[in-house]
């Protein structure tokens, strides 16, 4: 499943970073923190692969 707006893709590639051991957790904020433990390598890949252009910046629910 891509993302759905650039929040979403950018907060996904920061769980990724942190996954990896790039990125020490306690540098991830927000949603990235929650990502980290609750989606796998290959879901986080999947939403932090998603091209950017023509998602918005936020979704509102």
């Amino acid at each position: 499943m891509p993302a759905q707006s650039k929040a979403q893709q950018k907060a996904a590639g920061a769980a990724l970073s942190a996954k990896r051991g790039d990125t020490p957790k306690s540098k991830l904020r927000g949603a990235s923190k929650e990502m980290v433990d609750a989606m796998s390598e290959k879901q986080l890949e999947e939403f932090a692969s998603t091209k950017r252009k023509g998602k918005p910046q936020l979704v509102s629910h």
